[in-house]
């Protein structure tokens, strides 16, 4: 007798969205890097016809070619973002989420937690590294980053959800049980903020979560 794969109940309120697979995100993929192209190549294609009509016109092309190189850059930036971390509560209460997180993460995990506050975890869509406020998806291969927004709401207080009020290790922990529940769903229910290239998200995260990045696309 087959038993069906739970389902995150979250997924009911965006049911209009259909649910993620490996496929879904290789087209989403494409469609990031398509959209990249849009954006970029008629500046750069415009630096260029100026140079080739009047030389003299280099600095102004070379405002052209800025924009082209910052606009992925900016959308990078939002996808690193993610990863930031959130301000801090009251100590005690932070210090004993850190320990219910710590046993649910292996040895190398906990320990790469404690140094980067990412939280590494094997999945069949790749390798994910949660935050308290959203992950990281390192695709099979190591060269493309999935960068998901999402909060923690496990309880809700009236119709106001207290993510905010939960000590950080709690957001990392229920975001990370939600991964483990249903990878498909917590993808479907997370808002994609970025899918480019690793190496420009790894140039906007802060210094200290980068050896979590690089850990990941090892692994993927």
């Amino acid at each position: 007798m087959s038993t069906a794969a739970p389902v995150l109940p979250e997924t009911a309120a965006v049911y209009w969205r259909p649910r993620v697979d490996a496929a879904r995100l290789r087209r989403r993929g494409r469609l990031w890097t398509l959209s990249t192209l849009a954006h970029t190549i008629p500046f750069l294609a415009t630096a260029a016809l100026m140079i080739a009509l009047e030389p003299l016109a280099f600095p102004v092309a070379a405002v052209a070619v800025i924009h082209a190189w910052g606009i992925p850059a900016l959308y990078a930036a939002r996808g690193a973002s993610v990863a930031r971390p959130r301000p801090r509560g009251a100590e005690e209460p932070e210090l004993t989420a850190l320990g219910l997180l710590g046993d649910l993460l292996g040895h190398d995990a906990r320990a790469l937690h404690a140094a980067t506050g990412l939280a590494l975890e094997r999945g069949a869509l790749g390798v994910w590294l949660v935050g308290e406020a959203g992950a990281l998806l390192v695709r099979p291969g190591g060269r493309r980053v999935d960068c998901w927004c999402v909060q923690a709401k496990p309880v809700t207080s009236g119709a106001r959800p207290i993510d905010g009020e939960l000590p950080s290790a709690d957001r990392t922990a229920h975001l990370l049980l939600a991964l483990r529940e249903d990878e498909a769903g917590f993808a479907t229910v997370a808002n994609l903020a970025f899918s480019g290239a690793a190496w420009r998200v790894r140039r906007r995260l802060r210094a200290p979560m980068r050896p979590a990045l690089d850990a990941a696309r090892a692994l993927a």
